[in-house]
């Protein structure tokens, strides 16, 4: 009979690696209850974890970011949003999330064109956000805009809080694990960019999930052209087959924006 697994220390042992320290705890607890029927070797589940951290979001950033830095640097910019120096940050900042860094050459073109048609936007939720809320000085957004972001690394969310409350902006950043509960806020548009297939890796119903459980208006949906590899062929007809599979039997209006390493959707009541 196996010996009773204790959670707590090898929730400990996976987070030892730096590059999952910060990783909210309740998902890793799910993962260990998910494998431990059939991984009894404590070091082996470990592993398999750390492996799954990886294909969800470890393997997006090359090495752990130096929010403590970035925080100090962020302490003394200029609190206008759009002052040049401060995009120049964001753009830095992004740079360092594989997600965020393939969009920045389209930066200036890609919120311009996918949500001028939403304005006036009073309120945003961006799911599985990354580094994305840095890119808040080219959305068409206003003061009063309501933004509540949400991902599974706290030091990155505590991070983003500290850049809303430095710019006045009205922000919420939350730790949270999709998997397990959803957010209920109700907002105009929810933000799922490039999220889905990392979802997937440990839930596979969970994009049907998030659609019918967010009371979101408006979805600005996104998948990647190409692996983080670089390798593209058949990834965009993949992903349009996918999505519009998903949405299937739905009563939305679907509007469709090719971006070079990109795909987006954006839907509308019908």
């Amino acid at each position: 009979m196996p010996e009773p697994v204790d959670i707590d220390a090898l929730i400990r042992a996976v987070q030892a690696n730096p590059r999952y320290a910060a990783i909210d705890p309740g998902l890793i607890r799910g993962l260990i209850e998910r494998y431990q029927s059939s991984i009894h070797q404590p070091r082996e589940l470990i592993k398999a974890v750390r492996n799954k951290l990886h294909q969800v979001g470890g393997a997006y950033l090359e090495k752990p970011i130096d929010y403590a830095n970035w925080g100090e640097r962020l302490a003394i910019l200029p609190r206008d949003l759009h002052h040049p120096q401060v995009k120049e940050f964001c753009r830095q900042m992004m740079a360092l999330h594989a997600s965020t860094r393939e969009r920045l050459p389209i930066l200036d073109r890609f919120y311009a064109e996918t949500l001028t048609s939403l304005q006036p936007i009073h309120s945003i939720l961006d799911l599985a956000c990354g580094l994305n809320p840095l890119a808040l000085p080219w959305m068409p957004v206003n003061p009063a805009t309501q933004i509540y972001v949400c991902d599974i690394y706290s030091d990155q969310i505590n991070f983003l809080q500290q850049f809303f409350n430095h710019f006045g902006i009205h922000g919420q950043a939350t730790l949270c694990d999709l998997t397990r509960s959803l957010p209920q806020q109700s907002v105009q548009v929810a933000f799922l960019l490039k999220s889905i297939p990392c979802l997937e890796q440990l839930d596979k119903t969970i994009a049907t999930r998030l659609l019918h459980g967010i009371p979101a208006k408006y979805w600005l949906i996104s998948f990647p052209a190409h692996s983080l590899g670089g390798r593209g062929k058949g990834m965009r007809q993949h992903y349009r087959q996918h999505f519009e599979e998903l949405i299937r039997g739905w009563a939305v209006q679907l509007r469709s924006f090719e971006f070079p390493g990109e795909l987006v959707f954006l839907l509308s009541p019908a």
